[in-house]
């Protein structure tokens, strides 16, 4: 099964652009350009990273170093959690987040027993 695409606002401004009708009347004209320049504004905005990105990454490096200074032990979530300072006082959920996050670019997962494990990558 053929999977369909959908169009986006801008792909429907041009299509409107293209009837002759449309073409004729100034004021549509400038209406679908003024449109069209605003969803170019809109995806064009630079996006700087939430404080919670940026606290998360920060997590993310400590965890890695720590991961890094014992490059043959695999350590759990909850390990991690106690041996990490930075991780002190956060949830289960959020470091395991913070640490899937990494896993293929910088941490390897191990499972054994039904049991995650996590490794820096070799």
């Amino acid at each position: 099964m053929a999977t369909i695409q959908k169009m986006t606002k801008a792909q429907k401004f041009a299509m409107l652009k293209a009837i002759p009708e449309v073409a004729g009347n100034p004021l549509l004209m400038e209406f679908i350009d003024h449109e069209l320049e605003l969803l170019s504004k809109k995806n064009s905005a630079d996006k700087k990273p939430t404080a919670q990105q940026v606290e998360n990454q920060g997590i993310a490096e400590a965890i890695l170093a720590h991961l890094t200074a014992q490059p043959t032990r695999l350590f759990t979530v909850t390990e991690l959690m106690k041996e990490v300072p930075a991780c002190a006082g956060l949830t289960n959920q959020r470091v395991s987040a913070i640490v899937r996050g990494m896993i293929g670019t910088k941490v390897e997962r191990v499972e054994d027993k039904r049991k995650a494990f996590f490794r820096k990558l070799p």
